[in-house]
C-alpha cells in the first residue's frame, strides 16, 4: 500500500532533514570537535576495530548527513548509513539500554537505525535535489 495522505511527503521530508542533521552533529561536532578524529580513532581501537574505521565513519556520516538534508538520493543514503548506525548500536550494547547511562546505552543508536530504515522505506519526501529511484523487485517469469 502506498502512502496517500497529502501531509505524508512533508513528514518524510522532516524525517530526512532531522536524520541528516543528526549525522552532521555526530560527525562534524561530536567526532571532529568534541572527541577529535584521533580520539575517535582511539575509541574505535578500544572496541577492537581498526582506527581507519573511525575516519571512514566520520566521512560517511558527514557526507551522508549533507546528502540527506539536500535530498541527494536520500533513500539510498539512508540504507547505506544503516550499517554505521547498527555498528553504533553494537558499540553501546554493553552499556545497558538507556543512552543516558554512563558511556551511553543502545536505545538511541537502535532508534536511529530504525529511522534510517524508515527513511529508506518511505523514500525522499519533498524538496529534493536528486530523487532516488524506487526499488523495483524483479518480476516473476510467466510460465
Amino acid at each position: 500500500m502506498l502512502i496517500e495522505d497529502k501531509y505524508s511527503p512533508i513528514a518524510v521530508t522532516v524525517l530526512r532533514i532531522a536524520l541528516g542533521t543528526m549525522f552532521i552533529a555526530h560527525s562534524l561536532y561530536l567526532k571532529l570537535i568534541v572527541f577529535t578524529l584521533p580520539g575517535t580513532a582511539q575509541f574505535f581501537e578500544s572496541l577492537g576495530l581498526p582506527a581507519s574505521f573511525a575516519y571512514l565513519t566520520f566521512a560517511l556520516e558527514a557526507a551522508g548527513g549533507i546528502m540527506l538534508i539536500l535530498g541527494l538520493q536520500a533513500r539510498w543514503v539512508a540504507i547505506a548509513l544503516t550499517p554505521v548506525l547498527a555498528g553504533a548500536t553494537w558499540a553501546h550494547w554493553g552499556n545497558g539500554w538507556m543512552f543516558g547511562y554512563e558511556n551511553g546505552g543502545w536505545e538511541y543508536p537502535l532508534y536511529l537505525t530504525l529511522l534510517a530504515l524508515c527513511q529508506f522505506a518511505l523514500g525522499d519526501g519533498r524538496y529534493v535535489l536528486s530523487r532516488s529511484k524506487g526499488f523495483v523487485p524483479p518480476r516473476r517469469k510467466q510460465p
